[in-house]
């Protein structure tokens, strides 16, 4: 082979390896940092990957909320009026966040099945939505409420 030639081809192969190795580090990092959203049925049927991160969302269930006395530890439950997940947070909630309220809680599921959230997100007035939480009611076929939608129509 000519050494023109043979020094071109291994300039171009060194060159095919290395944008193989970029695509495959890009695929990789964006990967881990894909963030699903999972309802509360979902999770309680076992989709949720255990240990990874994920978004739940939902309806705060109403007297769930029970708040540890001596640190920010808090933990409540979320419902999409189906199933109910309980939540452990350690932090503060943010102002907007109630009983009955739609959420969307960033974090793990742990091995007891309880979602361990390390960001809580509460809606930012009283006619917002998540748009998660909303498709997931209107999968359901409940209301914000909880009633069914066909009753509240």
């Amino acid at each position: 082979m000519n050494p023109k030639r043979k020094k071109k081809l291994v300039l171009l192969s060194s060159m095919v390896a290395a944008v193989a190795v970029a695509v495959g580090l890009v695929l990789f990092a964006l990967s881990e940092n894909i963030n699903l959203f999972y309802t509360p049925t979902q999770i309680a049927e076992g989709e949720a990957p255990v240990g990874q991160r994920i978004r739940a969302g939902g309806m705060v269930v109403e007297g769930s909320i029970k708040r540890a006395p001596d640190s920010l530890d808090v933990e409540f439950m979320v419902t999409d009026f189906e199933h109910e997940v309980v939540v452990k947070y350690s932090g503060i909630l943010p102002d907007l966040f109630r009983e009955g309220q739609g959420i969307v809680t960033m974090g793990a599921m742990n091995a007891d099945g309880q979602f361990e959230a390390s960001e809580v997100l509460a809606k930012h007035d009283e006619n917002y939505m998540p748009p998660e939480v909303e498709a997931a009611l209107k999968a359901s076929g409940k209301t914000v409420s909880g009633e069914s939608a066909v009753s509240a129509q």
